[in-house]
């Protein structure tokens, strides 16, 4: 561990750091030390590393990075849709003051649906294509209430009012492959929702739809979050979701967190080469197509660089002495009272680049 100094506080920092939000309210999820690996043929691949994050009620946290940086894989974790004969878990999970790691199946089987819910990235691979809608969403209400099949029908019409499917009371009998993808992922997220859950994952709720329905379900989270006061995990690649959603923002590469704070701080203030790279990527008005890619390709996480992880990718490797990017894998340290990042690069040397670059701006 290592001692570093914040606005003239004493901060621990090492490399499981608990990076506290800016959103008020209650904890309802503590993610603490959480890794995930995997045995497969060619060798132990670790999806996860180390990873901590608290969310708070009726706070979005969005958790960003390129595909294969252990997104969905830190979410499929919490919600205990892992096998464990596959999958070796360790760390905490704490919902609403209950530990799911050590939990049986049936414990977090009982939470999952009713206390806690998942979005999916591809609603028509979630969606059962044999049954129609309602008879999904009336089993989603009975498998958790003690209500009849007459009553379980009417919340699933009126979460279809709520979610925006038009002629709800017709659709209801309709089958998955019937609805457009906007209108599936609009039942996907009624379903998520129709026991009042108190924590929300969406992974990827946008992924493969125009940018009209895009906006219309980002605008129907957001409308559902303050109507429930529903916490909710949102894994993205898109920063443009994040940007309009997100209260704080994890971003991983290499299975770990590489920096962690506030979306304005993110934004504005990026602390990691890596978030820089992602930033830079972005389209901007003016540039006539041109992009600013991250060279390279993500490292595999059957073998990481020894080093810092994305040492390979970045331009500013050789700015640090001792060759330490290649030898040492940085520390996740605390950069400001709700911000950390991990990086081998000097305070002084980030301020810097970003001027110099302009990034952030």
């Amino acid at each position: 561990m290592s001692e570093l100094t914040t606005e003239g506080n004493s901060v621990t920092s090492s490399t499981n750091v608990m990076v506290p939000s800016t959103h008020q309210g209650d904890v309802i999820l503590s993610v603490n030390d959480l890794s995930v690996s995997f045995k497969t043929h060619d060798g132990l691949v670790q999806a996860v590393s180390h990873l901590s994050y608290e969310v708070r009620r009726g706070q979005t946290l969005a958790i960003v990075g390129e595909s294969g940086s252990g997104k969905s894989v830190s979410s499929l974790a919490v919600m205990g849709l892992l096998g464990s004969d596959n999958a070796n878990i360790t760390g905490e999970v704490n919902f609403d003051g209950k530990e799911l790691i050590s939990s049986s199946a049936d414990t977090v089987r009982q939470l999952r649906g009713l206390k806690m819910a998942m979005i999916f990235q591809d609603p028509l691979s979630a969606l059962h294509p044999y049954y129609s809608i309602g008879k999904q969403l009336i089993e989603a209400v009975t498998a958790h209430q003690k209500v009849s099949k007459e009553a379980a029908r009417a919340r699933a019409l009126e979460m279809l009012n709520r979610v925006g499917i038009p002629s709800a009371d017709k659709r209801i009998d309709d089958y998955p492959h019937q609805l457009s993808g906007g209108m599936r992922q609009r039942v996907m997220i009624a379903m998520a929702l129709i026991n009042d859950p108190e924590l929300l994952i969406a992974d990827e709720p946008t992924t493969a739809l125009d940018v009209t329905v895009q906006a219309q379900i980002i605008e129907l989270l957001r409308d559902l979050q303050k109507e429930f006061g529903t916490a909710i995990v949102i894994i993205t690649h898109d920063l443009g979701v994040v940007a309009d959603v997100a209260d704080d923002v994890i971003v991983m590469y290499g299975g770990a967190a590489a920096e962690q704070g506030p979306v304005r701080e993110i934004f504005y203030q990026p602390e990691m080469p890596y978030t820089w790279g992602l930033l830079a990527s972005i389209p901007k008005a003016g540039d006539e197509g041109q992009l600013d890619p991250i060279p390279g390709t993500p490292p595999s996480l059957i073998h990481l660089p020894k080093g810092c992880v994305f040492a390979p990718r970045c331009a500013f490797r050789r700015q640090v002495p001792g060759n330490a990017c290649a030898t040492t894998r940085p520390d996740f340290e605390i950069t400001g009272p709700n911000h950390a990042a991990r990086c081998h690069l000097t305070t002084e040397q980030r301020k810097t680049i970003r001027l110099e670059r302009k990034i952030g701006k």
